[in-house]
This record gives C-alpha cells, structure tokens and sequence, in this order.
C-alpha cells in the first residue's frame, strides 16, 4: 500500500496519503474530490549536500531549505 501525493484543485493544498486499492481521496482540508497525483520524488544527503530527485532549479545550492535564509531561491530541498 504506497503512500501517493496529492493537490487540491480546489484549494491548492498539497497533502500526502496512504492509498488502498482504488478508494476515493479527498482532500483533508476542503473535502474535494477534485485532486491531480503529483510526481512522488525523494532527496539524500551527500556528504553536506542535499540533492534531490526532483531538481532545484538553483543550480549547486547546499542549503537544506532556500527559502529560509539558505541562497535565496526560495526551493526546499
């Protein structure tokens, strides 16, 4: 039973949730049923580097978390 990523169409929200099978997801905040899966992606630490599957976009950036006083890019990482 994997766990999948979602957003809210509705209000925006991005959430994670545990799927069985073929059941309904809703969103945990509005209750909509109107969610797109996201691209589940994952991230190591290498040496004292993150890197993540999903890319940057920030080029060679070290920080663990941009937007709060790492480079500046605004990327979680």
């Amino acid at each position: 039973m994997p766990i999948y990523e979602f957003r809210c169409e509705q209000c925006r929200r991005e959430f994670e949730t545990l799927v069985m099978g073929r059941e309904e997801i809703t969103c945990p905040d509005c209750d909509s049923a109107t969610i797109t899966r996201l691209l589940s992606t994952f991230s190591h630490k290498s040496g004292d580097h993150f890197v993540s599957s999903k890319g940057s976009g920030c080029g060679d950036c070290s920080s663990t978390s941009c937007g709060s006083g790492g480079c500046g890019c605004g990327h979680q990482h």
